[in-house]
């Protein structure tokens, strides 16, 4: 997955909310289709989805497009991936995955959506399970591997969510009950090669400060992005996810001094007081790949 940090959510019926979100600066948007989408709007927000693809790949291409279809239990879920996996999504939010059959149920209406709409079955879509059930929670290494299609896992701890119901845990702006299951997601994610496990959501609207905070929390644990339900939050995850120049000038320091000392035959070099070697150079590389410095 591209190194992206913010990712709003936006209910895919609700026109010009997708040009918004790209105002306030996300750098992908989750078209929704199933909790902020009414029984009787799921049709329009099919289409409209759809649009809203088209018109980001068109204008926007550096902005992440994604869906989230219906549960696979609704019976929505194949018409969902019928309207909207067109040129330009790039992956689909998976709700309610208990194990990776459910996954590679999914995967399957991928394949003969991938054929009706291209001609052929690319694996262009990629999916992102989300674990906010027990069973996700619990499995949550064998979903990262149920199928090549699967690009990352979304670690999902919002207050009064469907995995605060279903593991029974109290929830506090502190996180650290939910740590542990954050944790197994980035675990599950890197133990498999994703490079870009999610978390998700702050839900209070107006704690800009707590928002940061818990994104730095979700940083320093491993994840390299994060799902959000106001446009107001995208400039705070972007900051906090993304490097700073002073972070990076040292990156580049660290790099250039490590090189330095190979050239004369050493495989460690005090840095700036600090003993590094070739496995602090990779991972100051792997910062500046992040940020966009290949």
């Amino acid at each position: 997955m591209s190194p992206l940090a913010s990712y709003l959510f936006v209910p895919a019926h609700r026109e010009g909310w997708v040009q918004k979100a790209v105002a306030a600066g996300a750098h992908a948007v989750i078209l929704d289709l199933e909790d902020s989408v009414p029984d009787a709007e799921k049709q329009r927000a099919r289409v409209q989805a759809a649009e809203s693809i088209r018109w980001l790949r068109t204008h926007h291409p550096e902005v992440g497009a994604l869906v989230r279809p219906n549960a696979l239990d609704t019976g929505l879920a194949e018409d969902d991936l019928a309207a909207c996996v067109v040129d330009g999504l790039g992956a689909l939010l998976l709700p309610m995955i208990r194990t990776a059959d459910d996954v590679r149920a999914f995967s399957a209406l991928v394949d003969t959506a991938e054929q009706a709409s291209f001609g052929s079955v690319s694996g262009r879509v990629g999916l992102i399970p989300s674990l906010e059930t027990a069973q996700s929670v619990a499995h949550c290494e064998s979903l990262a591997t149920a199928s090549p299609r699967v690009r990352s896992l979304q670690s999902a701890v919002a207050r009064g969510g469907d995995v605060e119901r279903e593991l029974g845990f109290e929830w506090t702006a502190d996180g650290l009950e939910t740590i542990y299951y954050r944790s197994r997601a980035v675990l599950a994610c890197r133990a498999a090669g994703l490079g870009h496990p999610l978390v998700g959501v702050w839900q209070d609207l107006d704690d800009l400060a707590g928002l940061e905070r818990f994104a730095l929390q979700n940083r320093r644990l491993g994840f390299r992005g994060q799902l959000l339900i106001h446009p107001s939050h995208c400039r705070t995850v972007n900051e906090v996810y993304g490097a700073t120049p002073a972070d990076l000038d040292r990156c580049r320091r660290l790099v250039a001094a490590y090189e330095t000392a190979a050239d004369r035959g050493l495989g460690a070099v005090d840095f700036e007081g600090e003993h590094i070697d070739i496995a602090h150079v990779k991972t100051a590389l792997a910062v500046l790949e992040r940020n966009g410095e290949a």
